[in-house]
């Protein structure tokens, strides 16, 4: 018996000294903190958009933090429809709401509908500063595989400015700690304070998950208090670097200049800041090396595109450049979201209308991705714009691609017709249709006897009695059991009376 006892008690030091000590787990009040949230969401379906995909219910973490909030992943909290947090401690669901939300940095907050409730749970600080690399963490969740609160131990193995979702850009933390679903919205923790909160793992590798820094939470919050959080600012303009040694000699750049070289500014426009060809040599007061990296701090490099975020001011960012040989001084706008004429619903249901058997949609980045690899085919034989313009700019304000979302509703008028879906409205009855609101405002206004709907590609064209499509609209909506004609931003337009 002896034997054994010396081996569990070896066993119990060795787990007690790789989990950072017997206060990890029982004495922090850490764990009082982490909470499990259980979601029932409703996710949008493109190709029917007066409705929503089936009820899906998941799980995730999420932790406590100042002002009786619980901090957690956008991704967990997205289309939900109810949100219930179950505290450490046991005891009743509680009924919560989402208060903010950040799709693209993938942070939301989430309160109580009775905050308090969490008025004796201790509110996890945030570190100060990014964590070092090699600084050991502790991970805190509710993963899959069981119903209590796990803690998994790991090392900080890398630090970057990366993309998020829905072209969103910041820094993430790399992690070697075991994830799993339902980790996501849980905190890392090092010395009881939040060095990164969970948000996504790599299915393909052993032990690489990622974190959302201090530093980007903060800015979450700030910019939450302060009623809206867009995003980190963008430089909109393509660059590449500039280590090739006949693109330097081509450009006449001196051997000691270093930076990254524009392929294409965001604007043609002669008052524009940036032509093709500049030298961005640095951002702010930071010089940039010729793979587009700047020093953060001692051992620590990210792409400049780390203080664009960072020292943008009015939606400008100063930028020192080489154009032609000679140094200059620019400020240059900056956006938290470039604008496209497809553009990310980042969490939005999508905008539709129905009138006769024809379902019209704003075209988005979502739907263009929902189509699968099938769908991309067609479009290729369409010569779809949704193909050609998917990273367009708009040409005017408020240009919008408008597509048929779906296959039409069985109905006479259809008849002879191929009836394929993803055909593109480029005019209707000769006028350029410009984006969806103004479709269904010319459908409204229209006294035409027929309604000639041409495609922007090789679609057939659709001609219809416009009395017959009139008639056609409640009929299909009864039918089919379809509750609104249009989503709430085209209600105004449809229900208006002349």
């Amino acid at each position: 018996m002896k034997p054994r006892f010396i081996c569990c008690a070896i066993l119990a030091f060795l787990v007690t000294a790789s989990s950072g000590g017997p206060a990890v787990l029982a004495a922090d009040g850490i764990e009082a903190s982490v909470v499990k949230l259980i979601v029932t969401k409703r996710e949008p379906d493109y190709f029917r958009p007066w409705t929503k995909a089936a009820a899906e219910k998941v799980s995730g973490s999420g932790v406590v933090i100042d002002g009786k909030r619980i901090l957690t992943n956008a991704h967990v909290v997205l289309h939900a429809s109810q949100v219930f947090v179950q505290m450490r401690r046991g005891g009743d669901q509680l009924n919560a709401k989402v208060k903010a939300i950040g799709p693209g940095i993938d942070l939301a907050v989430v309160e109580l509908a009775d905050p308090e409730l969490l008025k004796d749970v201790p509110a996890l600080p945030l570190a100060d500063e990014l964590p070092q690399l090699k600084s050991h963490v502790s991970v805190y969740g509710y993963p899959a595989g069981g119903d209590d609160l796990s803690v998994t131990d790991g090392i900080v193995s890398r630090i970057e400015f990366a993309s998020y979702n829905f072209a969103s850009t910041g820094v993430r933390v790399q992690v070697d700690a075991a994830l799993n679903p339902g980790n996501s919205g849980g905190p890392a923790v090092n010395d009881g304070k939040i060095v990164g909160l969970v948000f996504s793992k790599i299915n393909e590798a052993e032990n690489i998950g990622y974190l959302i820094p201090p530093e980007e939470i903060r800015a979450f919050l700030a910019h939450v208090d302060e009623g809206q959080y867009d995003g980190n600012m963008l430089l909109l303009d393509d660059f590449q670097t500039a280590e090739n040694d006949a693109l330097r000699k081509y450009l006449k750049i001196p051997a000691d200049v270093t930076g990254v070289v524009i392929t294409k500014p965001y604007s043609e426009d002669a008052e524009y800041p940036l032509k093709k060809w500049d030298m961005i040599t640095h951002v702010g007061p930071h010089a940039i090396d010729n793979q587009g990296y700047v020093d953060i701090r001692e051992g620590l490099r990210m792409r400049f595109l780390y203080y664009v975020a960072r020292l943008a001011k009015d939606g400008k960012i100063d930028l020192k450049i080489l154009r032609d040989g000679e140094a200059r001084e620019v400020s240059v706008p900056v956006a938290a979201q470039r604008a496209m004429v497809m553009p990310m619903l980042q969490g939005q249901y999508p905008e539709y209308f129905i009138y006769g058997p024809l379902v019209f949609e704003a075209a988005s980045q979502e739907y263009v991705r929902a189509l699968g690899a099938n769908g991309l085919g067609a479009l290729v034989v369409l010569q779809s714009p949704m193909l050609s313009r998917l990273y367009d700019k708009p040409s005017e304000p408020d240009e919008q691609v408008v597509v048929l979302a779906t296959r039409m509703f069985p109905h006479p008028s259809i008849k002879g017709y191929d009836n394929r879906p993803l055909g593109v409205i480029g005019k209707l009855n000769g006028k350029p249709v410009k984006n969806l609101r103004a479709l269904a405002e010319m459908l409204r206004e229209s006294k035409d006897e027929f309604l000639r709907f041409e495609m922007s590609e090789r679609s057939e064209s659709l001609v219809f009695r416009r009395s017959e499509m009139e008639a056609a609209t409640e009929e299909i909506l009864s039918n089919e059991g379809i509750r609104y004609q249009s989503s709430d931003s085209l209600r105004d337009v449809l229900e208006k009376k002349e």
